[in-house]
């Protein structure tokens, strides 16, 4: 039980049960509530992809309609419900799974005014994150904790890696420009930089290609030295994702943080690794 509710009145009892309730999935009725949650998130994706699809929108238009905002409806007052249950409003509203939770529901009343922006309700989605807590999925969450470390840790060598990256772009899309011309679809230097950057992910749409023979040398070059780019942002995630393994904690906690949300503490943890509230 989480320690801040120890000195709250009796009157109080109806909140700390709640709090059991929608933050632990420890506890049976806690379990329960997220996998219901859960069931309930996939179905409302679900129905927001399948209003997509012109046949069933236009034989089925009015049952979506409800299943749409019965979803939202159920969705606004778990939203409420997490409000009250927690010691710290403020800070579960400002949290990343607040700001999801609130997203989750905003498109549907959103829709009064600006018919269409429901389809925004797949940020639902979003939500699944919660499956590795209410699972016991702890393997899952340290693993997800290596590569976020991972990442972090590369985001220096990246950045410098797309400067350069940027740099061979506005390069090669100025020389390219000069040498091929509007005459053969270079029409900008914007445009020929396109055609560099499809050129070095070796994607290859076509819609713009060198017809001079010096623009195709200069292609082919570029050709080859995609496979050594491609090659750069993967040896550096990967050497992370290899000192992030060894300095990694084995265990941790299925426990969310009832401020932040967080997930991935270590069993023996007393405070929120994100927030430093109490766990």
């Amino acid at each position: 039980m989480n320690q801040v509710y120890k000195k709250q009145k009796p009157d109080k009892i109806w909140r700390r049960r709640l709090y059991e309730i929608i933050f632990l999935a420890d506890t049976p009725a806690g379990k329960a509530f997220d996998v219901a949650l859960i069931i309930s998130i996939i179905l409302s994706v679900l129905v927001v992809l399948l209003d997509t699809i012109e046949s069933i929108n236009v034989d089925y238009r009015a049952f979506i309609l409800i299943l749409e905002w019965f979803f939202t409806i159920i969705f606004t007052g778990e939203y409420v419900l997490r409000i009250l249950a927690t010691p710290k409003p403020r800070s579960y509203l400002l949290s990343f799974f607040g700001l999801v939770d609130l997203a989750a529901i905003l498109p549907t009343y959103i829709s009064l005014l600006f018919p269409g922006t429901q389809i925004l309700l797949v940020v639902r989605v979003l939500r699944l994150l919660r499956l590795f807590r209410v699972f016991k999925m702890a393997r899952y969450v340290e693993e997800s904790s290596i590569l976020i470390n991972a990442l972090r840790a590369s985001r220096h060598k990246i950045t410098v890696f797309l400067l350069a990256i940027l740099t061979i772009c506005i390069t090669a899309g100025s020389v390219m420009y000069l040498i091929e011309g509007t005459e053969n679809g270079f029409t900008s230097i914007p445009t020929a930089m396109y055609w560099v950057i499809v050129t070095l992910t070796t994607v290859g749409y076509g819609d713009i290609s060198p017809q001079t023979p010096l623009g195709q040398i200069i292609a082919s070059l570029l050709m080859v030295m995609a496979y050594g780019i491609l090659a750069v942002p993967t040896g550096i995630i990967t050497y992370e994702l290899s000192r992030s393994t060894d300095n990694q904690v084995n265990k941790v906690s299925s426990q969310s943080c009832s401020v932040c949300s967080a997930v991935g503490h270590s069993p023996d943890s007393l405070y929120c690794k994100k927030c430093g509230a109490k766990l």
